[in-house]
């Protein structure tokens, strides 16, 4: 009782070094997704609205605050939705602005096209399509990315009928490449310069298909994301195809999706499972409730806001039940009275809905149960996997015992001339330990294991690494030289 009883005197203790060790306020992300495919003056394509379609799905799935869905768009109909987008980017961290459909090069100007666009001369482009500067500014308001992805390198249909007004103007072919000239901007082409874009045999190109697979991958950077896209379009249209992208972004890695938390480091674990077993043995709605106040979040900190759950809907079930009793015996009283029939009329309606309070109560009751049976069962996973850890570990030390003494016995031993008949025999393999370029990978595994490092563990030892590094030598006073792994 004294240690629970001390849950409330470190509550704000707890809750500080809570705050200290939560990643920051999840950042604000929106995103604008467009897929044109009924043209009306070429012929239709088949996989923008396709393509869109999925794409707008997935950043939902990624929980963006705001996903604009739009297929099929005229000039101003596509002019009103990246304003309208404008105004959802500020205040935004990312704003992302996905293209499905046809674009076109002229004169060095990158464009997309609505569905209702002509093109008789090469002039008309500037009134009858969307220039890439003009996307760029709906997404410009964004404090941290702004991300616009492309997938409009298709063979240009207007081409062919497309009277040319001055005879210099070029007109190239898919769309030609730029530079993200505006801090914290990333482009994204599905074809470089002068190469088209496949819409594959699928349901969705080439390249919208590897967006789906890799673009939302929890803590991913997004260039490498976009390395990985590259070598998928490229392996899936046998190297006919190469996405293309230039970025402005800085040396910190960027996400569309953060990475989960760390998990928390063994002891402290324990030391929260131990006050909520406490808590457990207690069983009262006070006791949960201090335990919550002391650990503010984590897993122990869900089951616990379930048992106390449970215990509201109990005394809630216990609460109506009461009622509906009540309401009953008073329907039977003016029943035998000979009450008068409004009086009776009334007593039945209350009982009818007191009785329909505490079915309801005890459903609500065997839902809370049954999500505490649920939480219950992943708590016990996650023993079984402790244990299971905790057997290993001592395997392990009992192994490095029997090692030690292996070695210590060979020491001591005098030593014996080699026998002639397998002095020539290549020697036993030395002990598994590090060869040199191990040591990064090693170092980085254990950075990340300890929540100083996010990303990928590919044993380079860059900027990324030496951060992760520096902030192990903060957090846990040591002076490790950062620059060497």
């Amino acid at each position: 009782m004294r240690r629970l009883a001390a849950f409330v005197a470190v509550a704000w203790a707890s809750w500080a070094c809570c705050l200290a060790s939560q990643p920051a306020l999840a950042d604000k992300r929106v995103a604008l997704v467009i897929g044109n495919s009924s043209y009306q003056n070429v012929p239709a394509l088949t996989n923008p609205v396709n393509d869109a379609a999925a794409i707008a799905e997935m950043f939902r799935k990624a929980m963006f605050d705001v996903v604009e869905s739009r297929r099929d768009l005229k000039y101003m109909e596509m002019r009103r939705a990246l304003r309208d987008f404008a105004d959802n980017a500020r205040g935004a961290d990312v704003a992302v602005i996905y293209f499905a459909g046809h674009g076109l090069e002229i004169d060095g100007t990158n464009y997309v096209v609505p569905v209702d666009a002509v093109f008789e001369r090469d002039s008309d482009v500037d009134d009858e399509a969307i220039s890439l500067n003009r996307i760029l500014v709906a997404a410009e308001a964004a404090s941290k990315l702004r991300l616009i992805i492309l997938d409009a390198c298709r063979d240009n249909p207007f081409a062919k009928k497309m009277k040319r007004t001055i005879a210099s103007r070029s007109l190239g072919r898919g769309l030609i490449g730029v530079e993200a000239n505006k801090p914290n901007t990333f482009i994204a082409f599905a074809a470089k310069e002068g190469s088209t874009a496949s819409d594959g045999d699928g349901k969705n190109s080439p390249f919208s298909a590897a967006l789906l697979k890799h673009l939302t991958t929890p803590g991913l950077d997004i260039r490498k994301a976009f390395g990985f896209v590259r070598d998928d379009v490229l392996s899936a249209t046998g190297n006919q195809q190469e996405p293309y992208t230039t970025n402005s972004l800085g040396g910190n890695d960027v996400a569309l999706v953060p990475a989960p938390p760390a998990a928390p480091a063994t002891t402290g674990n324990a030391d929260v499972r131990r006050d909520y077993e406490l808590a457990e043995r207690v069983g009262t709605r006070e006791a949960w409730d201090s335990f919550v106040a002391a650990h503010p979040s984590g897993f122990y900190t869900d089951l616990a806001k379930a048992q106390r759950n449970k215990l509201a809907a109990e005394a809630e079930r216990i609460a109506a039940t009461e009622k509906a009793r009540q309401a009953t015996e008073e329907k039977a009283r003016l029943a035998a009275e000979g009450a008068k029939a409004a009086e009776q009329a009334k007593a039945a309606a209350q009982a009818k809905a007191a009785e329909e309070a505490r079915l309801a109560a005890e459903k609500k009751k065997q839902a809370e149960e049954a999500k505490l049976a649920a939480a219950e069962q992943v708590k016990l996973a996650e023993q079984q996997r402790l244990a299971a850890e905790r057997a290993k570990e001592a395997e392990r030390a009992k192994v490095a015992s029997a090692e030690e003494q292996r070695s210590a016995e060979n020491q001591a031993a005098p030593a014996k001339s080699p026998d002639p008949a397998v002095a020539s025999l290549a020697p036993d393999a030395k002990p598994d330990r590090p060869v040199p370029q191990d040591i990064p990978r090693l170092l980085q595994a254990e950075l990340k294991r300890v929540g100083c490092k996010t990303g990928d563990i590919d044993g380079e030892w860059n900027a990324a690494a030496r951060r992760a590094l520096a902030s192990f030598n903060e957090n846990a006073g040591t002076k490790f030289d950062v620059k060497l792994a």
